[in-house]
């Protein structure tokens, strides 16, 4: 949440966060007062300020004074104090450039052996191993109290914040409450507001010390306000829950959340690298089909390195995030917790295969040869053809969400080409019709291990 990441990720399932200003939004058509800026950390607020945003539609024409007024009456109500809101107040301002941020906001598609080659390296697992030696009493206690291993909680440690290097350098009240302002989430953001608010109150942040990214995610392991507020845990004992600067109470939090919030179970895997042989039924291959452990080694499954699979019952489902010719992983009913926590499959099958390789997997086989990517465009074109047999991909934007996948399948399905999901040159070709030639799709090279 993470945003959960909220955002950048969206229904991304080629996820690489980036960040694109949109243009600057038309300027008011008369001039209005200008609001206090946040003041910068460390500074005192300051009167100068950007200019106020135009009357979001969705607040039936409600002037941002007037629907910071009422959010802070609804704040008072759920038992947020005078102390907090005036604590508060300096930071509660208008930002249109954050708005931007959001409506511009572009995801990249990026392959997974790319993505995993650069974030779940071998340097990566060993930093987050030294990482679980050098807090090795939080995390053991984390464990025995939530059942989370330390590799998964270090692993979402490592990606989210490179364990408190990276956390964002904006005030999050001003980005919280603009974006609750501005119509595309309304009502989502003003709850991570009120949220926020009762952080202040509960004494566990003040309200300068909330800096973070631009989308007002918090602290080490990036929580929502929402998250932050309700999985939070003094793992410390100061009294205080710092996701910011504690790394006993991050850990605890992390654990807290994954299991309660993501509803992790206990004593169970979430990810392994398998290998599936060529006549494996492709249709079957996806998160949403669950199959005993028993069943996939009927159909040839066999651990990469040639051993059979358990012959148990243990439901799984088979995971192709590069298609047929890409890596292969069995996806246990815990790995619905890294795409409740980012619902990008790259980003998901990435945290999920760092865990692994944290825990002491080895590095997964590559791909016998390159695999072939279609073009943003050719991906966007392959969307409005989609479209137009009648699926829903949701955005055509060139990002194969699960929707597209799920659509690229059941084409795939109707042309009797292996239906695994991944959108190629062939499909776009028949898709096409007669006499439109394909061009040549991008080749990933095999990342090096």
């Amino acid at each position: 949440m993470p945003l959960h990441r909220l955002l950048l990720a969206a229904t991304a399932s080629l996820f690489l966060s980036s960040l694109a200003i949109a243009q600057q939004a038309p300027a008011p058509t008369r001039p209005a007062p200008r609001p206090a800026v946040a003041p910068a950390p460390g500074q005192q607020p300051s009167a100068a300020a950007p200019r106020a945003p135009r009357a979001a539609a969705c607040h039936n024409g409600m002037s941002f004074d007037r629907f910071l007024a009422e959010l802070k009456q609804q704040a008072a109500a759920e038992g947020v104090s005078q102390r907090a809101l005036a604590e508060a107040a300096p930071y509660l301002t208008y930002d249109q450039s954050i708005v931007n941020r959001d409506r511009g906001q572009r995801v990249f598609g990026q392959m997974f052996t790319e993505f995993s080659r650069n974030r779940a390296s071998d340097g990566a697992a060993k930093n987050a191993q030294a990482r679980i030696r050098m807090h090795a009493a939080a995390f053991a206690r984390a464990e025995k109290e939530y059942g989370v291993p330390p590799a998964v909680i270090a692993a979402f440690w490592g990606l989210e914040s490179s364990f408190g290097a990276e956390l964002g350098k904006l005030h999050t009240l001003p980005s919280l409450v603009s974006l609750a302002y501005d119509c595309r989430r309304s009502e989502m953001f003003s709850k991570e507001t009120i949220a926020a608010l009762k952080i202040i109150d509960r004494g566990d942040l003040s309200a300068s010390e909330m800096i973070g990214s631009w989308a007002g995610e918090l602290g080490q392991m990036q929580f929502l306000p929402t998250h932050y507020f309700n999985y939070a845990v003094d793992y410390d004992g100061d009294g205080h829950r710092n996701l910011l600067r504690s790394a006993p109470d991050v850990i605890g939090s992390a654990a807290n959340y994954i299991a309660n919030g993501l509803k992790w179970r206990r004593g169970e895997p979430w990810l392994q690298e398998v290998r599936a042989p060529a006549n494996f039924p492709w249709d079957q291959a996806d998160l949403t089909i669950k199959l005993p452990r028993a069943k996939f080694a009927q159909l040839g499954v066999t651990y990469p390195d040639g051993r059979p699979l358990p012959n148990d019952d243990l439901p799984a489902s088979l995971l192709l995030p590069m298609g047929r010719t890409g890596p292969a992983f069995l996806a246990y009913a815990n790995f619905a917790a890294y795409t409740e926590w980012n619902n990008s499959l790259i980003y998901s099958t990435t945290a999920a295969y760092l865990a692994t390789r944290i825990a002491g997997a080895p590095p997964m086989r590559q791909p016998a040869a390159p695999v072939a990517q279609l073009s943003l465009n050719e991906l966007k074109e392959l969307q409005q053809l989609l479209v137009r047999a009648g699926y829903n991909v949701g955005k055509v934007d060139g990002i194969m969400g699960q929707l597209s996948r799920t659509a690229v399948k059941a084409m795939q399905i109707k042309y009797g080409l292996p239906a695994d999901s991944w959108p190629t040159a062939e499909l776009l070709a028949r898709m096409r019709g007669p006499g439109v030639q394909a061009q040549p799709a991008g080749l990933v090279m095999p990342a090096a291990r």
